[in-house]
């Protein structure tokens, strides 16, 4: 949208809100003489896509403080390392929101029980900046009047990460 020169309100577009952000902190872009400018290092990584990404997901993922754009203060206790190794053995062959929070909690929740703020703080807080990185692809669907959220690893996900419970996950079947 910076390309295009169009008035966009960030606050009301979080991707691009947080992009922006990520650009300045990282020091790849710039404001000057009322534009926004790539630096050159910026302007490097953005000819080498391995590196932009080894240099700005990490620092997305583990750096920022995703709690401040959720709707809500809640914030689920739990470390990365561990939720990604989690993510990585349950949702190898795709699983659901309610099941990954069952798995972490021990309670089962959704979307429709009393427990909706705290789905909704792992929802915020973990799957959808997994999900804003490409390392998740999340779905959902509409049936019965419930709404159903499934969490798949996308291939980005496999070739982009090295973790302790890779060795236990079954081989993709290709048919």
């Amino acid at each position: 949208m910076f390309g295009y020169n169009k008035v966009i309100n960030e606050y009301e577009f979080s991707p691009l809100e947080i992009l922006h952000f990520l650009l300045i902190s990282l020091r790849l872009g710039r404001h000057r003489k009322g534009e926004f400018r790539l630096t050159k290092r910026g302007a490097e990584l953005v000819e080498d896509p391995g590196r932009l990404f080894a240099e700005l997901i990490p620092y997305f993922l583990f750096q920022i403080d995703h709690v401040s754009y959720s709707r809500f203060d809640d914030c689920l206790f739990g470390e990365w390392d561990v939720e990604m190794n989690v993510i990585n053995a349950d949702a190898d062959h795709g699983t659901t929101e309610a099941a990954l929070f069952e798995t972490f909690y021990g309670e089962p929740q959704d979307w429709h029980t009393a427990g909706w703020r705290e789905m909704a703080a792992l929802s915020s807080c973990v799957l959808r900046p997994l999900e804003w990185a490409g390392l998740l692809i999340e779905t959902r669907e509409d049936g019965a009047g419930k709404y159903v959220h499934h969490v798949f690893k996308s291939p980005l996900w496999r070739s982009a990460l090295n973790l302790d419970t890779d060795e236990m996950l079954r081989p993709i079947s290709v048919q």
